[in-house]
């Protein structure tokens, strides 16, 4: 029987699950959630972004990202603010609890990568992100395009 080989799709979504249960499992004793640790990762980037500016950002749905703010805010891990500059909008903070488990949080994000790269070479890390950053782009230019079929040759 030959060799079966996967789709990018397939592989995508296999290494999304896995991640996804992996960070899980890491996670579980912080009662963080599947998905929420993107968002703590994101306000350890740029904190006080508001809920709209994270969804950009994470490429998120705004109902999704105000039921994950949601969450982080009832466990204590995050904030809200009104804007000074616009009141009908919030700025979300990371609380000392949320900043007391950052390192844990980056780590469990530095093990993942690591386990997947294992083997890899500089160079072939540096491709694999390449490609992957590529092939991200592309879908979110289709996505905000609104899905119109485009040329093949396109770059």
């Amino acid at each position: 029987m030959a060799e079966q080989r996967y789709t990018i799709s397939r592989w995508v979504s296999l290494l999304y699950r896995y991640g996804q249960m992996y960070i899980g499992d890491r996670l579980k004793d912080y009662d963080i959630g599947r998905g929420q640790h993107i968002f703590l990762n994101a306000l350890y980037k740029e904190d006080g972004l508001s809920q709209e500016e994270l969804s950009s950002y994470l490429k998120i749905d705004k109902g999704t990202t105000a039921k994950a703010i949601k969450k982080l805010e009832e466990q204590g891990y995050v904030t809200r603010t009104i804007r000074d500059d616009d009141r009908r909008t919030y700025r979300i903070f990371l609380t000392g609890k949320a900043l007391g488990i950052k390192d844990e949080v980056r780590g469990v994000l530095a093990d993942w990568r690591n386990i997947l790269s294992h083997g890899f070479t500089e160079e072939e890390k540096q491709a694999a992100l390449d490609l992957l950053e590529r092939m991200g782009r592309n879908a979110i230019r289709f996505t905000e395009e609104g899905g119109r079929e485009q040329g093949m040759n396109e770059a």
